[in-house]
């Protein structure tokens, strides 16, 4: 990770480190390191997600941008993916979004796409930021200045395109969607609105404070409820951004990422369709999801956390599925990134095809008793050289007598580190957790 951008873009409070000054500095640095690569005047596709400083953070790096010579197009409020499928659709040299994913609404963040709508490379990153810190930002002038216009009918454009590429007949389902106060807010409900289903729609009225607060998919008690009680076949939840989604089954029982990702990983190989039959994950996954695959006949590849890395693994190996427990899922065939609203035809398009509910569709795997906690701390570099922490870690590695792992990594998003234990039972689990937790918050919070 750089000085600014980490594994998802640059992130922070909004006023604090991204300030309208600092979008500007990060806008008009932007537009010189495309401009290199594509020529004069480069083509970004701007998108953002519903929080309260988005239209500050975008009006400021438009204006970058622009003294830097690029042309922006706004696209508004759109789900990540769905900027990323735009950039491609407009043939334009990169794509930013602003947004803070599945972040409170005081977050925000700056993410920059490619031209093929992958996210730029390190190498690109660590060139914007190079002239951020030179301060090599000198803005043109007369006609060397870009310009900005309004991108009409974006999120339509990209609903167009995910339903053109995942038909469904969805007659006599009824699913509950929960829409984060987020940018799936309108994109998801009208994915959904000519398939046939009775869909009812949850938290999809944003007020710029209110996206992620006690819903979506990092907060999903209120939609496990809403299913359970009246009678949903399904429900699903997105996050704030619309680039993850996890699922409910009709009893109200979580269905997350690995358990997704398993599901399709299955669908796809029945249908001949999971290149060299492999799928990427990350060392989050479940170890309960890695026995299910050996049963299905199915290699598992893992990378570190971040959804760049199972890309960039998914890319080198041409492999068409990958994702994450937390419900970032990429289908190459269908998105270029990980699309919450793809993910959730194409489930409901393998449910269909498989004539199960999701219930039953889930019992491909079974869980192993795992735990993550977060512990927040005054200085996540210090993580790599704290030998208490790392010698706590060994002590429970050793207890659990190659029966689970325990897993300590510093968030690439968040000044968190993240503890997870997977063990046989959950006393073990809760037990290593909360002893490595303690040392964690006494060496470094």
């Amino acid at each position: 990770m750089g000085a600014y951008f980490g594994t998802d873009g640059i992130r922070g409070v909004a006023g604090e480190l991204l300030t309208p000054e600092f979008a500007v500095q990060v806008g008009r640095a932007a537009a010189v390191v495309l401009a290199k690569k594509a020529g004069p005047h480069p083509l970004f596709v701007i998108g953002r997600d519903t929080r309260l400083s988005g239209p500050m953070l975008e009006a400021a790096l438009t204006a970058g941008l622009t003294s830097g010579g690029a042309r922006v197009e706004l696209a508004g409020v759109i789900p990540t993916p769905g900027l990323a499928t735009l950039v491609c659709q407009r043939g334009a040299d990169a794509g930013v979004v602003i947004s803070a994913s599945h972040n409170p609404f005081v977050d925000n963040g700056i993410k920059f796409f490619s031209s093929a709508g992958l996210k730029l490379s390190d190498q690109e990153e660590a060139e914007i930021e190079a002239h951020i810190a030179d301060r090599d930002l000198r803005s043109l002038a007369g006609a060397d200045f870009g310009c900005a216009s309004v991108y009409d009918g974006a999120v339509e454009d990209y609903v167009r395109d995910v339903t053109r590429r995942i038909p469904l007949d969805l007659r006599g389902l009824r699913i509950a969607i929960d829409c984060a106060h987020g940018a799936m807010s309108e994109a998801a409900p009208l994915a959904l609105a000519h398939s046939g289903a009775e869909v009812t729609v949850l938290f999809a009225a944003p007020n710029g404070i209110n996206i992620n607060a006690g819903c979506g998919s990092t907060h999903i008690g209120a939609l496990q409820q809403m299913v359970a009680d009246d009678g949903f076949d399904l429900g699903l939840a997105f996050d704030g951004d619309g680039d993850r989604v996890l699922a409910v089954d009709a009893s109200g029982a979580l269905v997350d990422g690995d358990f997704i990702i398993a599901i399709l990983a299955k669908h796809l190989k029945s249908q001949g369709k999971l290149r060299r039959d492999t799928v990427v994950t990350t060392v989050m996954t479940n170890l309960g999801f890695h026995l299910a695959m050996r049963r299905e006949g199915i290699e598992v590849l893992v990378t570190p956390v971040g959804d760049r890395y199972v890309v960039a693994e998914m890319l080198a190996g041409d492999y068409v599925l990958g994702g994450e427990q937390s419900g970032h899922i990429i289908n190459r065939d269908v998105a270029t990134t990980g699309d919450g609203l793809a993910t959730a035809l194409l489930l409901l398009q393998a449910l269909r095809d498989m004539a199960v509910p999701l219930a039953t569709a889930a019992t491909v795997m079974s869980r192993l008793p795992q735990k993550l906690v977060n512990i927040r701390v005054r200085d996540l570099a210090g993580l790599d050289g704290a030998a208490a922490v790392w010698a706590a870690v060994d002590d429970e590695t050793r207890r659990l007598q190659g029966s689970g792992r325990i897993l300590v990594r510093p968030s690439g998003t968040e000044p968190l580190v993240r503890v997870m234990a997977e063990a046989s039972t959950h006393e073990i689990v809760e037990g290593a957790c909360s002893r490595i937790a303690a040392v964690v918050e006494k060496e470094l919070g």
